[in-house]
C-alpha cells in the first residue's frame, strides 16, 4: 500500500466530544449525565459523548453520541471549551471538546443506550464526583452559562413557552447564585420590551397571581441584527 506523501508520521491524539445539557425543572437546574458502562470508570457517572469518527466532524460527533447514550435528538448544541491536558484520559492521549445545550425537560425524554447504563437528570446541587475530568468540564460550562445569561436571553430556553416573572427571576438567582432585587429585576426585563403580555395571570393562589408571559424571539431577532443590547 502506498504511503500517502502528506502523512506525517507524528503521534496522533484521539478526539472526543462531551456535552453538558442542562435543563430546568421544579423550581431546579439540572444537568443530563450517564453512567458508564465499560471501563475506564464503569459505574461513574460522566457527560454523553465519545470518540470522533474519520469520516464526521466534531459538530455531528457530539449530536451522534448524544442521541446514542441518551436518545436526545434535534438539540441544539454550542462549542464550549477544548480540554487537552496530557494526562486527563487512561485510555491515552485524548483531546476533547466539549458542547452545551440548555432544553426545555418537558419537551424531551432520555433513554440510555450504546455504552451507557443510565441517562439521569441530576440537580446542580447533587452532581456526583464525575468520571475523567468532567467535574472540571462542568465548572467551565456553569461559568459560561452565568456569564452568557447577563447578555443574551438564553434563560427563556429553560423555562415553559409561559412564564411569570417571579419564575424567570429564580432561574436567574438560581444560575446566577446570587439573590436579585424583586422591583429592579422586574423593571430590567420588561424594559427589554421583549416579554409579550398574555394579560392572564396564575389560578388557585391564596394571593394575587402573576402575570403570564412569553419571550418575543421575532422581536429579538429584529432587534439584535440591529446591534440591540440585552442586559439584565
Amino acid at each position: 500500500m502506498e504511503t500517502n506523501k502528506f502523512c506525517y508520521e507524528y503521534p496522533r491524539p484521539a478526539v472526543t466530544t462531551d456535552c453538558v445539557i442542562f435543563g430546568f425543572d421544579e423550581g431546579e437546574l439540572k444537568v443530563l449525565l450517564i453512567e458508564r458502562g465499560i471501563e475506564p470508570y464503569k459505574g461513574r457517572w460522566a457527560f454523553p459523548g465519545g470518540f470522533l469518527n474519520m469520516d464526521e466532524n466534531s459538530d455531528e460527533c457530539a449530536r451522534r453520541e448524544l442521541f446514542e447514550e441518551t436518545g436526545l435528538e434535534n438539540v441544539f448544541i454550542e462549542q464550549l471549551y477544548s480540554f487537552s491536558d496530557v494526562d486527563r484520559d487512561p485510555r491515552g492521549r485524548v483531546i476533547t471538546i466539549s458542547y452545551y445545550a440548555l432544553i426545555k425537560l418537558a419537551d424531551y425524554k432520555i433513554q440510555a443506550g450504546d455504552d451507557a447504563e443510565k441517562a439521569k437528570w441530576f440537580p446542580i446541587s447533587k452532581v456526583p464526583t464525575l468520571a475523567f475530568d468532567h467535574d472540571r468540564i462542568l465548572r467551565i460550562a456553569m461559568n459560561r452559562l452565568r456569564g452568557k445569561i447577563r447578555y443574551q436571553p438564553i434563560g427563556f430556553e429553560l423555562l415553559n413557552e409561559k412564564f411569570t416573572i417571579p419564575e424567570l427571576q429564580n432561574l436567574y438567582e438560581i444560575i446566577l447564585e446570587a439573590q436579585l432585587d424583586r422591583r429592579n429585576f422586574r423593571k430590567k426585563i420588561l424594559a427589554t420590551g421583549l416579554l409579550i403580555d398574555h394579560k392572564e395571570s396564575v389560578k388557585g393562589v391564596p394571593h394575587k397571581g402573576a402575570r403570564y408571559f412569553s419571550f418575543d424571539k421575532k422581536k429579538y431577532k429584529e432587534l439584535s441584527e440591529r446591534g440591540f443590547n440585552f442586559e439584565v
